[in-house]
């Protein structure tokens, strides 16, 4: 052997025994979950109906991983439903194949099949969600997914002393499949939900439901994080707890620039970590946790409210008084269409934007999209009568076109080279007709319709402002981006102005999110760089607007480097 050959391989050992000697929370580890989807039977409001489940619980199971981690869910189908999984706000890096919307990234997983969602969490840390991602089953099968920071990394504000998931959700009597299926045939708007929930519990607000409440039992004096989650179908909810000041440190699982406040606003899709500081001494009290929605549109909604109970612990006052006895303190939450207080709340949240965690807006911008988003209509089949405006049916679009929902996944399609007649690349930049978006609408309401992608070269920094329209009323719309974090660079009411409005465009400490809402008659604007290939779904979170078309999605290509291609579809991908 060569003297060039010995050095070589003296090398290639040290670096192969360095793998061990390097700490095994660097290189992140793999967590393995199972996940049973099956049938269960759940009491909620005296009304007790059968749900599609994870191994049984509702909501489902916490799964958790740290920064770095692989994580490998094997789902397996046990229900007559199609099924997949979505891993909401999770990058997906090269893996788009785990992402889980149905006929985009992959296939639904049939009954009696199972497949492996099998990603790497890079550069997350947390508090995101998972949900079925096909028709309405999202409505039961939610739970939450906590991303901790590698081992030693602390958190940019005080240690907690506990921590405790927070899911709001809605809950239906009725089966969720057979409403949207009804709405669909019919085209009119679907039957509302009878009970928002705090961890699936409706609270004592409700008919028949003092026992099913959610009870966070705290300690005076201690820090608690609570991780809060919108999994509602179709509301954007307002929170808030009796006399506590609430601080918000985390939105869609990146730091924030900590403030306080009363009450927060969360979107179907988002998330956010919240501290709770509990009083120094023991109040001879309890206090409600409530949430309610706030509402923009014209349709109907649950007007409703959902309460858990704050209860302090102390053993002595215990064994004295019950705490049934006890004086029961109720939030004031903002009027149900508090418009104001959206957009003050929204205007507070700025990234945290130090050192350790910049906030990486794009500053240059390659591509300029301009998307209208808002309701429209159909026509009625031939022979019908629909329940819609004027006898025809509900329908939602972004610039005017309406999703038509493929047979063929749109990931495979591409991969294979075999999207003709499944898929158009051919998005259009922005409308095809201009008027006035915010002001009287047209005469004409119908929509077109498609599948239609907007193809992006790897790298392509995007800067894309969405547009609500008055087609059927103003309201907002919480859009969530699949594959991808965005920077919110800015916002404003009425028409979008390209001359005026990007001169006030924040560059410095936008938030970085995953959904946000489009505000009602107004516009946002976003900001991020796609160096994910793969193709990535973008929709509303409003599930009756999803279902009605509001929904598109981005073909991102490989680029040239062996790290900036999609890797190969797994052996077990599901068929159509």
């Amino acid at each position: 052997m060569g003297v060039s050959q010995l050095l070589f391989s003296i090398k290639l050992f040290v670096a192969f025994m360095g793998l061990f000697l390097i700490p095994q929370h660097a290189l992140g580890i793999t967590r393995h979950y199972e996940f049973n989807i099956k049938m269960q039977n759940v009491t909620r409001l005296c009304h007790t109906k059968s749900i599609v489940t994870v191994n049984g619980q509702f909501p489902g199971p916490r799964v958790v991983a740290r920064e770095g981690d692989r994580l490998q869910i094997k789902v397996t189908n046990h229900v007559s439903n199609n099924i997949t999984i979505h891993w909401h706000g999770i990058r997906q890096l090269r893996s788009g194949w785990a992402d889980g919307p149905a006929y985009v990234t992959q296939c639904p997983i049939q009954t009696g099949q199972s497949y492996l969602y099998n990603f790497t969490v890079v550069g997350q840390r947390g508090t995101l969600w998972w949900h079925a991602h096909i028709s309405w089953l999202r409505a039961t099968l939610y739970g939450p997914l906590i991303i901790l920071p590698k081992k030693g990394v602390p958190y940019p504000f005080a240690k907690p002393y506990k921590e405790v998931p927070i899911i709001l959700g809605e809950w239906f009597n009725a089966d969720t499949e057979a409403i949207i299926t009804q709405a669909l045939q019919t085209g009119g708007g679907p039957n509302v939900s009878d009970a928002y929930t705090i961890n699936g519990l409706p609270g004592p607000l409700y008919n028949c439901s003092a026992k099913d409440t959610f009870k966070l039992r705290v300690k005076p004096g201690k820090t608690y994080l609570l991780r809060m989650i919108n999994a509602a179908l179709n509301d954007e909810l307002f929170f808030s707890i009796a006399n506590h000041t609430l601080t918000v440190v985390d939105a869609d699982a990146i730091y924030v620039k900590p403030f306080e406040t009363d009450t927060i606003l969360i979107t179907p899709g988002q998330t956010s970590n919240i501290l709770l500081k509990t009083k120094p001494n023991y109040p001879t009290a309890t206090f409600l946790m409530t949430a309610r929605p706030y509402v923009t549109g014209q349709g109907t909604f649950d007007n409703s409210t959902v309460a858990g109970i704050l209860e302090y612990e102390s053993p002595v006052l215990h064994s004295v008084f019950s705490t049934k006895k006890l004086p029961l303190y109720k939030p004031i939450l903002p009027p149900l269409n508090d418009t104001s207080f959206a957009t003050n709340f929204s205007k507070k949240l700025r990234s945290l934007a130090s050192t350790q965690y910049p906030a990486n807006v794009p500053h240059r911008v390659d591509k300029h999209f301009f998307f209208t988003v808002g309701l429209g209509t159909t026509p009625c089949d031939q022979n019908k009568t629909c329940q819609g405006p004027n006898g025809t049916k509900f329908a939602a679009s972004v610039s005017n076109i309406s999703y038509v929902q493929p047979t063929t996944a749109l990931l495979q399609a591409h991969y294979t080279g075999q999207s003709g007649g499944v898929y158009d690349p051919d998005f259009p930049i922005s409308p095809f007709d201009w008027f006035n978006y915010t002001g009287n609408p047209p005469n004409n309401t119908v929509v077109g319709n498609g599948t239609k992608l907007m193809v992006l070269n790897f790298n392509t920094s995007v800067e894309l402002v969405m547009q609500d329209t008055s087609i059927l009323g103003a309201e907002s719309h919480p859009l969530h981006l699949h594959g991808f974090n965005f920077f919110v660079v800015g916002q404003g009411f009425g028409n979008y102005d390209p001359v005026k409005d990007p001169k006030k465009f924040n560059l410095v400490d936008p938030v970085e999110r995953n959904t946000v809402g489009v505000p009602s008659g107004g516009w946002v604007a976003i900001r991020f760089l796609a160096d994910n290939p793969g193709v990535w779904f973008m929709h509303c979170h409003l599930e009756v607007h999803t279902s009605w078309g509001l929904k598109m999605a981005w073909l991102v290509l490989d680029g040239k480097l062996p790290n900036q291609k999609l890797l190969p579809p797994p052996s077990d991908l599901p068929k159509c």
